[in-house]
């Protein structure tokens, strides 16, 4: 028996109507399928299909936690996903994907695993800031940013190196202080639009 064979439904053999299949996706699960996104986490997935003729469409009711390492100080934190998705699954001669939402599989084959799909609704469904709430952080690692940061020590503890991209433009202008190299450019503006 392969890993992912608990995740395989045999479309073929299922009679019209609607069926209801529940997975638990725990860290065997995330560590099996070697996906980059999620390693760890716990998952209920409640999956509902519906038949009508050679068409198949499953909906997914996703709902748990993940773990994934916090931005800032690098520690474990646990970030909760719940989504919604659906899939199409029509019987072809061979295996395509026509759109996000719709996958045609072989018709002798008569049965998908569900096991890539699973990974992926759940790794989209994470936010993208991993961070914790303030003051959860790592208080070594967070010194540590601050002792490093380009900023004075009096900031706040939830130091985030993404505040860096923002320049204070306004403090160059009011000082008066204008790069020569900006009066040379406004030389050659001035020189094509005559």
């Amino acid at each position: 028996m392969g890993k992912f064979d608990a995740y395989k439904v045999d479309l073929k053999n299922l009679s019209p109507g609607v069926h209801e299949f529940e997975y638990s996706l725990e860290n065997k699960f995330f560590i099996d399928i070697d996906g980059t996104e999620v390693q760890k986490g716990k998952v209920k997935v409640l999956l509902t299909v519906k038949r009508v003729s050679m068409m198949f469409e499953m909906n997914f009711q996703i709902i748990g936690v993940v773990s994934a390492p916090c931005d800032r100080c690098l520690d474990d934190l646990e970030l909760p996903v719940e989504t919604k998705n659906r899939l199409v699954v029509k019987f072809g001669k061979g295996y395509a994907e026509e759109s996000d939402e719709i996958v045609v599989i072989p018709e002798e084959e008569g049965s998908i695993n569900l096991a890539w799909f699973l990974y992926e609704f759940v790794a989209l469904a994470v936010p993208m800031k991993h961070v914790h709430p303030p003051g959860k952080c790592n208080k070594a690692m967070s010194s540590k940013l601050k002792k490093h940061a380009p900023r004075n020590s009096e900031e706040e503890d939830d130091y985030s190196p993404a505040d860096d991209d923002t320049e204070d433009v306004s403090a160059d202008d009011s000082a008066g202080d204008v790069d020569p190299r900006w009066d040379a450019l406004k030389g050659f503006m001035e020189n094509d639009n005559n």
